[in-house]
């Protein structure tokens, strides 16, 4: 059997003294990502590219962010060092009134049997690079975020444990990607607004004023939710 090119790790991007080295690799990545990538982010690499180093630090400082890594090692140690290569983001917990969306989305409403408690989170982000998919990185790297998420949250509440929610949203005709998630046990909820995505995502700063146009207003994103993992 040959031997692979590149061994892979994944893991959450501690939140220390290491931030302004990881947020350098994180701006590498992230960029690259939006170059060959457009369509795939709400962002563009116009508006990334110009951003100070400070802002890179502060996203992956950000109390309710958290950031995953998929970095490959190539199994030659001649070659090139470690790179990242893929990412996740958490993003949360986040307030009830956040999370809720209409009632013409079908989403269910967190709200609902208030007397159990609830911590509500929006995945996101998800991205490999072309080069190194097709090995099962991008179901990998969304199992570290939710093994930390889920094995984080348990115990609390007095020695209770919160019904966790993780949301994401998607195009529905990204077939892998939504086959990806529903063998992680995200289902089918609900349909979103454009609009609607941004500001789940943390990206309201990039909607125009004047949201009132079809583009912002038609429900044609899917609305995916982990209730249990």
């Amino acid at each position: 059997m040959s031997t692979p090119k590149y061994n892979y790790t994944f893991f959450r991007i501690p939140k220390d003294d290491t931030i302004p080295t990881s947020a350098q690799n994180y701006k590498q990545l992230r960029l690259h990502a939006l170059s060959i990538a457009p369509t795939s982010f709400s962002s563009t690499h116009q508006i990334e590219s110009t951003l100070p180093d400070t802002e890179w630090t502060h996203r992956l400082a950000a109390p309710n962010i958290e950031t995953f890594i998929c970095a490959a090692t190539p199994s030659n140690p001649d070659e090139e060092a470690t790179i990242w290569i893929g990412q996740l983001t958490l993003r949360g917990p986040l307030r009830h009134e956040e999370f809720i969306l209409p009632d013409e989305s079908g989403q269910p409403n967190p709200s609902a049997r208030s007397n159990i408690p609830r911590e509500l989170w929006q995945m996101l982000s998800l991205f490999t690079l072309p080069e190194h998919r097709g090995q099962g990185l991008g179901k990998r790297l969304c199992r570290e975020a939710l093994d930390y998420l889920f094995s984080d949250r348990r115990g609390k509440k007095g020695g209770g444990s919160p019904e966790v929610w993780v949301r994401l949203m998607v195009k529905p005709e990204n077939h892998a990607t939504v086959r990806l998630y529903r063998g992680l046990g995200f289902e089918n909820v609900g349909v979103c607004t454009l609009a609607e995505a941004l500001v789940a995502n943390g990206d309201e700063h990039l909607l125009p004023k004047d949201t009132s146009g079809e583009k912002y207003t038609t429900r044609s994103g899917l609305i995916m939710l982990l209730k249990d993992y």
